[in-house]
């Protein structure tokens, strides 16, 4: 009798993940011709065909193939891109790329000062209105920089090819990191094109966060749709064996 009620009780729960009960967001920009890299990237993306068309045998069948730095576009930082010994892109334990996510939104004071680096007093006073950010969350900053994708000048600040001296977009600030690191965070994402701000030179966020073996994900799409607590995220990089990233396909749950 106990088996036969645990039985129908199974058979009537709803599932684990109902996919009608959440909203899904796509927060990858595509890649192609226009996808922004580094400017001092040696290459871009590139797609080849190998064949399109009818084939002898009378379907039609297409296939190319493709070539890309890892990092560019919507992709992950693996902690071993700023920080020797640490995880690379196919030791990343899943838990990390796939958690609750909170949103910090910094797009107010972006827009008055492009150079602007959150801090961690943004952190602490978020976290006076929306409660503590727990351990294992992803936390995304929005900066409102993604609407200016893929206008190079306009998201970077600088479109000389090979310069990365004059950049100007607005990211995380050191100490804020350091705040997030304490509260043992899974990943760092921003939609800009580095977690440290255009002008870095010593790029201290990645070393204190990719240091910490946590990952960064980059170059984050369509984070206005997401609210500031309550998205759950998939963030799931090409597996490149030894890889200090990659292309990285990511996307929100946001229930309904």
């Amino acid at each position: 009798m106990t088996l036969l009620l645990t039985l129908l009780l199974a058979a009537t729960a709803p599932p684990v993940l109902d996919l009608a009960r959440v909203r899904l967001v796509d927060l990858t920009h595509a890649f192609g011709a226009d996808t922004l890299y580094w400017p001092t990237s040696p290459s871009a993306f590139e797609l080849r065909t190998l064949h399109r068309g009818p084939t002898g045998a009378g379907f039609f069948y297409s296939a190319y193939s493709f070539c890309a730095p890892e990092h560019g576009g919507t992709h992950l930082d693996a902690p071993v891109h700023f920080a020797e010994g640490r995880r690379a892109a196919d030791s990343l334990p899943l838990e990390q790329l796939v958690a609750p996510a909170v949103v910090i939104d910094a797009s107010a004071r972006a827009e008055m000062n492009p150079l602007y680096r959150l801090t961690r007093e943004d952190v602490l006073a978020w976290e006076q209105r929306r409660g503590r950010i727990e351990p294992g969350t992803i936390v995304l900053l929005r900066t409102g920089w993604g609407r200016r994708w893929p206008d190079r000048k306009a998201y970077l600040g600088d479109d000389t090819p090979g310069d990365a001296s004059r950049l100007r977009f607005p990211s995380f600030g050191a100490e804020s990191a350091r705040l997030l690191l304490e509260r043992r965070i899974a990943a760092l994402g921003v939609d800009t094109a580095s977690i440290d701000y255009g002008p870095s030179a010593g790029f201290e966020v990645h070393v204190l966060v990719n240091g910490a073996d946590v990952p960064a994900f980059e170059n984050v799409a369509n984070l206005e749709a997401l609210p500031e607590r309550g998205a759950f995220v998939i963030a799931l990089p090409m597996k490149i064996a030894g890889g200090s990233g990659g292309p990285l396909r990511i996307v929100a749950l946001v229930p309904r």
